[in-house]
């Protein structure tokens, strides 16, 4: 049977490591263990096979935040910090460094589990939306939906009637990605991926929301129609609720 995914983790704590390696191999996943920084040099060299990382923040040869950065320079795998440190501010620093999610020592494995599924399932998501994206770039094609006509050549929305919904560039690409995923929910971060340059993610950062509030407001300004065609998946993120057709 093929493995769920490769985990690698990075902790000096060996005992630590034969139990979540046990575990999370009864529950499906392949995993990679390195007790060091040096270890993890020889696993960064097959970055391509690894699709999540286990880091501690205090090794026997290296600590400290600057760790994120080191691991991220070498695999763009989603990176769990687990550390014993409860300090919030250090969590969020490591949020805003690139980690994906941080969890805190002691643990249970369950827990674990729970949260090394979590982020998969926001990678495969944001992966699939920043293709979306992409693909969108090389399509020169007008998209109708509703009441709407979408033109992803010249970044331009329009009614039927040919008045321009005045979109700023953020909108219009988060827009864009819901037309092209329609149907489908997408996450924040997904969302934050196709609209931020640096692909950063912040769980306290409201600005999604907002974009989405100000779309709502300038197509019903635009159309006087209340129908609110993005809907908000509570906890989860937001969906075009329309078809799309692709037209000449």
């Amino acid at each position: 049977m093929q493995d769920k995914a490769t985990i690698l983790s990075i902790d000096d704590d060996a005992d630590l490591q034969f139990v979540v390696k046990e575990y999370l191999e009864s529950e499906g996943y392949k995993v990679l263990r390195a007790h060091n920084l040096k270890e993890f040099e020889t696993w960064s060299a097959q970055a391509n096979i690894i699709d999540i990382v286990l880091l501690d923040l205090v090794l026997e040869d290296a600590e400290g935040l600057s760790l994120i950065g080191a691991i991220r320079d070498h695999i763009k795998a989603p990176i769990i910090v687990v550390s014993g440190k409860t300090d919030t501010t250090e969590k969020i620093i490591c949020l805003e460094m690139g980690a994906d999610d941080y969890l805190t020592k002691p643990f249970e494995m369950r827990e674990l589990a729970a949260r090394i599924k979590a982020v998969l399932r926001r990678s495969e998501g944001t992966q699939k939306a920043a293709t979306a994206a992409q693909s969108s770039k090389s399509v020169q094609g007008r998209y109708k939906f509703a009441n709407w006509v979408m033109d992803t050549d010249k970044y331009q929305l329009t009614d039927l009637n040919g008045n321009i919904v005045d979109l700023t560039t953020g909108e219009f690409k988060l827009l864009e990605t819901l037309v092209l995923s329609a149907g489908k929910v997408l996450t924040r971060e997904n969302l934050f991926d196709v609209t931020r340059p640096d692909g950063r993610y912040d769980v306290y950062d409201r600005a999604i929301d907002i974009q989405v509030a100000r779309i709502r407001k300038k197509l019903s300004e635009t159309s006087n129609s209340q129908e609110d065609l993005i809907k908000t998946v509570r906890g989860v993120g937001y969906m075009l609720t329309s078809k799309v057709e692709a037209v000449a």
